[in-house]
């Protein structure tokens, strides 16, 4: 059960959702037949070094909902408290989702950030509404909302999910208490507009560290995730301290300092058609001490010429990525 009752969701948000929150991905054996739990706390126990302040048990890779629910109860344990799981609600139905949820609970987790399914094409933004709130009402997680492009419902609004649809449900859902704001990307309108509409009800997460850092300068941003900051190690979360301790022009300079490896980033391909690439993001991490390692097929690849831009960007902006050959992260820091 959650440390928190629905009433006191928000107030639990306001205490624990302050800092920077990446990705875990999960790592399967060598024949891929189970999950590889020693890589899976290798992941937790080094986000948690880095200085992040959560985590997503990531669902969108080739996982069944009981390997799934594995990886949320070993993360949990492993974390013991010290940050905040987490739970992707992306699976494939309502009801899939919510029962998703509700074993998550069960295995520790203590938010969910809620997506949409591929098959859930919304004739109007009454049914985006209908799905998030029949959601939240099954379940006692605190929910991060989650107006991104990626759902498809730019067709309906440029803001992806309307400030009207938002304010019915953090008005009718005590436990919506967050929301991740990448609404009308690539653009920063909407981004600015949900805050300003909504900093004073819910916590604001700026998950995107390009906007995070420069915008985080001029207005309160308590939170930044969960996003592929594993890829520059403990330097996000380094930089969120700056920030609040009002060393503007350190964490200006490290922003700069990061441009190579941001270039690096955003050359290769990260995405396609709403679905990430997840074993770039493995080795991304990899390069900064998690585990790498297998993941299930169906999955994106990474290619040499990736690998070879994606650790020349890090080394350019003194990240210190490992020494170790390419091949190992195939392998993984805790083969099994």
């Amino acid at each position: 059960m959650p440390s928190y009752t629905k009433a006191e969701a928000r107030e639990w948000a306001r205490e624990k959702l302050f800092g920077v929150a990446n990705v875990v991905i999960p790592t399967m054996t060598s024949d891929f037949k189970s999950l590889n739990e020693k890589a899976i706390r290798h992941d937790v126990e080094t986000t948690i070094n880095h200085g992040f302040v959560g985590t997503l048990a990531c669902s969108e890779v080739a996982i069944t909902l009981d390997e799934y629910d594995e990886m949320v109860r070993i993360m949990a344990d492993q974390s013991a408290g010290r940050i905040v799981i987490v739970h992707h609600a992306v699976f494939n139905t309502l009801e899939d989702n919510i029962e998703a949820a509700k074993r998550a609970q069960d295995s520790g987790a203590d938010l969910v950030l809620l997506g949409y399914p591929p098959y859930f094409f919304p004739k109007s933004m009454e049914e985006v509404y209908e799905y998030s709130k029949a959601f939240c009402d099954a379940t006692d997680l605190a929910v991060m909302l989650f107006p991104i492009p990626t759902w498809g419902f730019t067709r309906l609004d440029p803001l992806d999910i309307t400030v009207p649809v938002l304010r019915r449900l953090i008005d009718e859902c005590p436990n919506v208490v967050a929301i991740k704001a990448e609404n009308n990307a690539p653009h920063i309108m909407g981004p600015i507009a949900i805050h300003r509409e909504f900093h004073e009800d819910v916590v604001i997460s700026y998950p995107m560290e390009h906007e995070y850092v420069p915008l985080a300068q001029l207005i309160d941003v308590p939170f930044c995730g969960t996003n592929y900051s594993a890829y520059y190690g403990p330097i996000l979360p380094q930089v969120f301290k700056m920030i609040q301790e009002g060393r503007i022009e350190d964490a200006t300079n490290t922003f700069f300092k990061l441009e190579a490896a941001r270039k690096a980033f955003t050359s290769v391909p990260q995405a396609g058609n709403g679905l990430i690439n997840r074993m770039m993001w493995k080795y991304e991490g990899w390069l900064q001490g998690y585990n790498g390692g297998p993941l299930r097929h169906p999955t994106a690849r990474v290619y040499q010429r990736d690998m070879v831009a994606l650790r020349k960007g890090q080394e350019a902006s003194g990240l210190n990525p490992t020494s170790d050959p390419d091949e190992a992260f195939f392998v993984g820091r805790n083969p099994a």
